[in-house]
């Protein structure tokens, strides 16, 4: 099975829908969220604080999933969050596993 490491960032205010939708969904069993600085966005979109530090306050979140999973975890969220500012990139997994 081909797995996939989906990384988003998510603004502040969508933060906690996003992962509602994501422990709701069956296909992403395994993910993480972090609070983190978000550069190279739009700064119009910026509050006046993030314009002065030239970064945006954000959450990384990296869900673990079947590549043939991704396509409608994708969709689901482009239904969810249009127009939200989430921002997404797809890895592949080489090797994962659990330490016992």
């Amino acid at each position: 099975m081909s797995e996939l490491c989906l990384t988003l960032l998510c603004p502040p205010a969508v933060e906690e829908k996003l992962l509602d939708l994501l422990l709701m969904s069956p296909n992403a069993t395994v993910f993480t969220s972090t609070p983190t600085a978000a550069h190279g966005l739009a700064h119009e979109d910026f509050d006046q604080t993030e314009q002065v530090l030239g970064r945006a306050r954000a959450t990384a979140v990296q869900v673990i999933l079947a590549a043939a999973d991704k396509a409608a975890l994708l969709e689901a969220m482009r239904r969810q969050f249009a127009g939200a500012g989430l921002r997404y990139w797809v890895t592949p997994i080489v090797e994962s596993g659990r330490l016992a």
